[in-house]
């Protein structure tokens, strides 16, 4: 295991490429719950959870159920001699969306279980993971950059770590805005797009960092 590369993937994840502001992908959890941190760092976990773990099931469900190799298990199962696997790849963006919608609901469940108060807080933005494309986004950029499983899930939990990272630092933001003196016509959404381009310029910064 390549731990260098490993780290690379981490930081790229949390840093360079955050989800958020570099790839503007989960934006609507990220201004819908970031107006307080109790509430962020709520979601920030649960998607750090989910990413995570979506990005080690649907690696699996790609590399042995549909891509057309000889290691595919229903090839193995029910393939006769002599034939080919069958490329089954054209039903990863739904099998991926069913894996992800059946990993949010597991995690509504424990937290409406263990937190109602978080649970209420949260709302709608804890189902709407489901349909978070950071989340899908994450399944697929780990096929598409040729990761093995180590590396899908290491860039699944850095990538739901730098979701959280840019959730929290907006949602303290936005807290010390409460008391600011922000014009009629910018309060609300306004000042917190406004706030998240200002975070997006402000980690352009760390794309000069030299990870080779």
């Amino acid at each position: 295991m390549d731990i260098q590369n490993l780290l690379v993937i981490s930081v790229g994840a949390i840093l360079i490429s955050n989800f958020v502001l570099s790839r503007f992908l989960g934006i609507c959890p990220y201004i819908g719950v970031s107006r307080q941190m109790d509430s962020a760092v709520g979601m920030g976990l649960a998607v750090i959870f989910v990413m995570a773990i979506a990005s080690a099931v649907t690696w699996v469900i790609y590399t042995y159920f549909l891509m057309p190799t000889h290691a595919n298990i229903l090839f193995i199962l029910f393939g006769k001699e002599g034939q080919s696997p069958t490329d089954l790849t054209f039903l990863q963006t739904i099998t991926f969306i069913f894996v992800i919608a059946s990993l949010v609901q597991f995690v509504e469940m424990v937290i409406q279980k263990t937190s109602p108060g978080l649970h209420r807080s949260l709302g709608i933005y804890l189902p709407l993971i489901t349909t978070n494309c950071a989340v899908l986004g994450v399944s697929f950029l780990n096929i598409d950059s040729g990761y093995n499983f180590m590396e899908s899930l290491v860039n699944g939990m850095a990538s739901g770590i730098g979701f959280t990272l840019a959730l929290v630092l907006m949602a303290g933001l936005r807290e010390k805005l409460e008391t600011a003196r922000v014009p009629k016509a910018m309060q609300g959404a306004p000042i917190a797009f406004v706030m998240a381009g200002l975070m997006a310029l402000a980690f352009m910064g760390f794309s000069g960092l030299s990870l080779g």
